[in-house]
């Protein structure tokens, strides 16, 4: 049943292909960052499925490289998230979250966001169970899937998939925390291209920019595919929402710190959007992290929001010097 299970829920390795995608492709060492980062979660997803077992499929993703391990996480979240979706009472996704995978807490909400978008809603998880500040990044990754699987409807159109923002009460931030995730999908689809990235953002309603400059800024600093100098084009290019640029990345630093994760790539983009490095960047996000006395009295402006802004803040406070 395990491998039945895997055939029938994980996608097709040539799925993620830039190619197949219809991305952008700018060279091979971009290309080949962008494809293992899908084929890194591709087999995260298939592990969990197919095992059926947070213990064993941590196991098997300890031996991924450094630089994708977060991904196959990602992955494995999502594969636990469908089981207890069709499989009710098994608890997977909380397991694993509590165990095996609680150092890579960001990828792990990520990825039950990835499930979200392919389960009936009556499935869906209940995100108020999960972490009252960090549980907006399913809908980050819910974003990240739709415009990455469905780039013409999303990217292209414009589109605003409000269905989730329509069955739970999150309501309008919903929104706003799916567009961090067409943000950083759009790194995706601009491959790793900083001039096609800024461009494709510059596509949208100025209203959305600001959170689709978060999550491009999210995925230059974690999954990496540009050179500093690229680095410094994406931030020049970003103009008024470079501090939204650095806000992303100062999170992608705090995910790769908190899972002993971090590589060289991440240390230049924190340096060229923060301003600082990835310590640095990552123990600000610690500081700043809202406590359950924040109050909490607009809707739109959950206590995520707050931490984004405050971070944000931080940074244009900062100046070029850093914080």
């Amino acid at each position: 049943m395990g491998a039945f299970r895997r055939w029938a829920m994980t996608p097709n390795p040539g799925a993620v292909k830039l190619g197949t995608r219809g991305f952008h492709d700018k060279g091979a060492d971009a290309r080949a960052v962008l494809e293992t980062v899908g084929e890194s979660f591709l087999l995260g997803l298939g592990e969990a499925v197919e095992s059926a077992s947070p213990e064993r499929t941590d196991a098997r993703l300890r031996e991924v490289d450094r630089r994708h391990r977060g991904f196959a996480y990602e992955g494995a979240a999502m594969g636990f998230a469908l089981m207890d979706g069709l499989f009710p009472g098994t608890g997977r996704t909380r397991r694993f979250l509590d165990g095996p995978a609680s150092d890579h807490v960001y990828m792990v909400y990520i990825g039950i966001g990835w499930a979200m978008a392919r389960l009936p809603r009556p499935l869906w998880p209940d995100t108020r169970s999960l972490d009252p500040v960090l549980r907006w990044l399913v809908y980050d990754g819910y974003g990240f899937h739709q415009a990455y699987f469905h780039t013409e409807k999303y990217v292209h159109g414009k589109v605003r998939d409000d269905r989730a923002a329509k069955a739970t009460s999150d309501g309008a931030y919903a929104l706003r925390a799916a567009d961090q995730g067409v943000g950083r999908a759009l790194w995706f689809v601009a491959g790793a291209d900083p001039d096609i990235a800024v461009s494709l953002v510059e596509t949208f309603p100025p209203e959305r920019r600001a959170d689709l400059y978060s999550g491009v800024g999210l995925a230059a600093t974690y999954a990496g595919g540009a050179e500093e100098k690229e680095l410094d084009r994406l931030r020049d290019g970003a103009r008024e929402y470079r501090w939204n640029l650095a806000q992303g990345s100062a999170f992608a630093a705090e995910a790769r710190v908190r899972a002993g994760l971090v590589l060289s790539h991440c240390e230049i983009a924190t340096n060229v959007f923060c301003g600082t490095g990835v310590d640095k960047a990552a123990r600000l996000c610690r500081e700043l992290w809202p406590t359950v006395e924040t109050p909490e009295s607009d809707p739109t402006r959950p206590r995520y929001e707050l931490w984004r802004t405050l971070l944000a803040d931080a940074f244009s406070q900062g100046g070029e010097g850093g914080v």
